[in-house]
């Protein structure tokens, strides 16, 4: 879960090079394409991977990434993974290390796994469901925290337990009866279980490989590379061909080149310059977290070949207007629906960078169906807004005469939070009679600020992005009145504890019919947004180049990325 999903973003326009001169990204491969000059792929050569953000603290039980096909997933193997295809396919889940999703039982409380036979890690040794349970469980030492908080909640025992190195007894809600089956006994109903197993923690650690706090440096592999090299903490990694790796078991990653070379700490454009000139090793490279702004987007305008190599991804994934109802006048549900009524999301598209980088959005879940996704507007406006209806809705709340309203955002356009889309809402609730005034803060703090009830202001800009594709991890986080932290990190923006809603969450989770879950998902989602706790403004598109030699792209809707595991070099 998370503001932040895994991407940089940029909104202001750079210095780009002439080599940026190119055809328009909108005639590139979307996702569920490939590379228009695509060959048959073959096994070889050397990936090279541009990126800003280093891998650091390489370790399962540190990185909060989920489904595969970033790095990790080229190293670390999980009990399953996503299904490594374009598009809406590659929502789904599929095995991995296990020989299906998972068995459901006792109203999915309990789940079992059977690990597939041959599994082997880097060095040879064969792996066990011992070695899973003990890369769960190491996650939860305090000196590896930065995984994702589910274990603590879902498991039996894991609100206090501390990791094998105070409590090397471990957890009995994971029960591993023999070397190849794994059960896990959990809190609660969870359907969406397999949509976890896909976390990096599950992958398997020996553990007596185990060396703490330094297993960054070198982590044992149970994927198709192991780390050759780690350079300043992940800012430099080389990754070669793990040699215990068989297709015979994986039947996902292609795992085509031998060597994969990963380099951070790049700025932006400078990425995006290299990707595209393609000289030398750069036309065998590809980016995970850069994407095209719109001053980058406009200059590949004319060159069709360079449009070619320009990837669209989808990642579930709103930004939207939050309130605070506890804050006068947002705690009148008429001030609110004024505002729904107010935007013009024509503006706020613009914004946020044109409609190739960005799709309006009336609905707090992603326009993807794997979240549930049903099309509605509860307050329709058309495209730019209706100030008219707004100006009525006021008036019934008591401000004839319009009203004056704080609008918190961060202080730099580095994110879509910043002062370019504050801008448009200012200038749509103006002409409803609403008067914006600005509070900026810093990006660094922006998080802290909105995610603390003591200091949460009454109306801002906020995102989120789900860390797997169902409506669970996007709708609960935000709207389920239990994940209300008063003394920590609250995502519950509108702090709505509503206990029809909190039941109807738990009956969504009980289900393992993923299909028949995301149907009563979108059902909620429509639900809430009738209490106008907020105001979807849209659902970004990612554009990002890739080297001239790169073949066989796949961009799933999982996250939206090009996948690694995929990828070959001509």
């Amino acid at each position: 879960m998370s503001h932040h999903p895994h991407r940089s973003r940029r909104l202001a326009a750079v210095a780009v090079s002439a080599a940026l001169l190119g055809g328009a990204a909108a005639c590139g491969p979307k996702s569920g394409d490939t590379n228009s000059a695509d060959a048959t792929p073959h096994k070889g050569g050397t990936l090279y991977v541009l990126n800003q953000n280093p891998q650091n603290e390489f370790d399962p039980a540190r990185l909060y990434t989920t489904g595969g096909g970033d790095v990790p997933s080229l190293v670390f193997r999980t009990l399953t993974t996503r299904n490594r295809v374009n598009g809406a396919e590659g929502t789904k889940v599929v095995p991995d290390l296990a020989t299906d999703t998972g068995e459901p039982s006792q109203n999915a409380t309990v789940w079992t796994y059977h690990l597939k036979k041959g599994l082997k890690f880097e060095d040879g040794t064969p792996i066990t469901s011992a070695d899973v349970k003990y890369g769960i469980e190491r996650s939860f030492a305090p000196e590896l925290s930065g995984g994702p908080p589910y274990f603590r909640d879902w498991l039996v025992g894991g609100a206090g337990y501390q990791g094998p190195y105070k409590d090397p007894q471990g957890l009995d809600s994971i029960a591993t009866p023999d070397p190849w089956t794994i059960v896990f006994h959990l809190t609660k109903p969870e359907g969406d279980f397999p949509y976890l197993a896909t976390m990096t923690q599950f992958a398997p650690v020996p553990k007596a490989k185990d060396t703490g706090t330094n297993y960054y440096k070198h982590p044992i592999s149970s994927g198709p590379y192991e780390v050759a090299e780690n350079q300043n903490d992940g800012v430099h990694l080389i990754l070669k061909r793990n040699p215990y790796w068989s297709t015979a078991t994986d039947s996902q990653r292609k795992a085509y080149p031998d060597t994969v070379d990963v380099l951070a700490g790049l700025d932006p454009s400078v990425i995006n310059q290299r990707l595209s000139a393609g000289t030398g090793n750069d036309a065998d490279a590809v980016t995970t977290d850069t994407n095209l702004d719109p001053a980058e987007l406009a200059q590949v305008s004319s060159d069709k070949q360079l449009a070619s190599r320009v990837g669209t991804g989808h990642f579930g994934e709103t930004y939207y207007l939050a309130f605070n109802p506890k804050v006068k006048p947002f705690d009148n549900i008429k001030v609110r629906e004024a505002i729904a009524y107010a935007i013009n999301r024509t503006s706020v598209v613009n914004a946020a960078g044109g409609s190739s980088l960005a799709d309006p959005a009336t609905t707090f879940l992603p326009d993807q169906a794997a979240f549930g996704y049903t099309p509605y507007d509860p307050f329709p406006a058309g495209a730019t807004g209706n100030p008219a209806r707004a100006k009525e809705l006021l008036k019934e709340a008591g401000y004839p005469n319009g009203l004056t309203v704080n609008l918190t955002h961060e202080s730099d356009d580095a994110d879509y939070k910043g002062p370019a889309l504050a801008t448009a809402v200012q200038d749509a609730l103006k002409a409803a009679g609403i008067t914006v005034k600005f509070t900026a803060v810093q990006d660094d703090n922006y998080d802290n600020t909105i995610d603390s009830t003591k200091t949460e202001p009454g109306f801002f800009l906020s995102g989120w992005g789900a860390d797997w594709p169902s409506g669970a991890p996007f709708l609960a986080p935000i709207f389920d009145g239990r994940q209300i932290v008063t003394n920590g990190s609250n995502f519950n923006s509108a702090q709505l504890n509503d206990p029809t809603v909190n039941a109807t969450i738990d009956r969504i989770n009980t289900l393992t019919d993923h299909a028949a879950a995301a149907r009563q998902w979108g059902a909620l989602d429509q639900q809430i947004g009738q209490e106008a706790l907020d105001v979807p403004l849209f659902h970004p598109i990612y554009k990002r180049l890739f080297g001239k030699n790169i073949r066989n792209v796949v961009i799933e809707d999982w996250d939206g990325r090009l996948d690694l595991a995929e990828a070959a070099v001509k």
